[in-house]
């Protein structure tokens, strides 16, 4: 199988965690409890299609046809994980950071939508804040501004104090996008 496309493997970085899991999950099965809860919550916050094709990866389906019907961002990760299981030196590092341009889209709709009532968006954005605010640098900081972006906050001084470059970048991109979806 060929190499990723440059986008599929900016997707793939975003969702690396849980592609790595999955591809680990296929080669030892011990390993599927642990997954179990992750692959639940995902569905029921929206990933049904994404996460019942990574079902069917991991009762050993491997056949292209999973991708069809998917958008562009669930098959990016089901084609990661093929390829993964493949030739595991096509995984995503789970240590890369990602490249802003690609994550902000997604994650500017997910605050849009909180902010505008969506408690789907909103019980997804809080998980993910929780696990952010225990990591290291800029994903800390940008784990505990979620909440203040949601309630509106757009000055880029006050989301980005105390973040490195790629932190001002990511917020800079989330700004515009957030811009976009609300045009004033």
């Amino acid at each position: 199988m060929a190499k990723l496309p440059e986008k599929t493997k900016q997707i793939a970085k975003v969702h690396a965690q849980l592609i790595n899991s999955v591809v680990m999950a296929c080669h030892n099965k011990e390993i599927f409890p642990q997954l179990e809860p992750v692959l639940k919550s995902s569905a029921e916050n929206g990933w049904v299609a994404l996460i019942a094709r990574i079902r069917k990866i991991l009762a050993g389906s491997r056949n292209s046809k999973l991708l069809v019907g998917l958008d562009d961002e669930d098959a990016a990760i089901i084609l990661a994980i093929l390829v993964g299981l493949q030739d595991p030196s096509q995984l995503p590092k789970m240590e890369q950071a990602t490249d802003s341009k690609f994550a902000a889209p997604g994650l500017a709709k997910m605050i849009d939508a909180a902010a505008k009532g969506d408690v789907k968006a909103l019980s997804v954005l809080a998980d993910m804040a929780q696990k952010m605010v225990s990591t290291p640098g800029d994903m800390r900081q940008l784990g505990g501004i979620i909440q203040i972006m949601i309630n509106g906050e757009r000055d880029q001084i006050i989301l980005t104090k105390n973040m490195d470059e790629r932190g001002v970048k990511l917020v800079e991109n989330l700004l515009e996008e957030l811009a976009l979806l609300n045009p004033q």
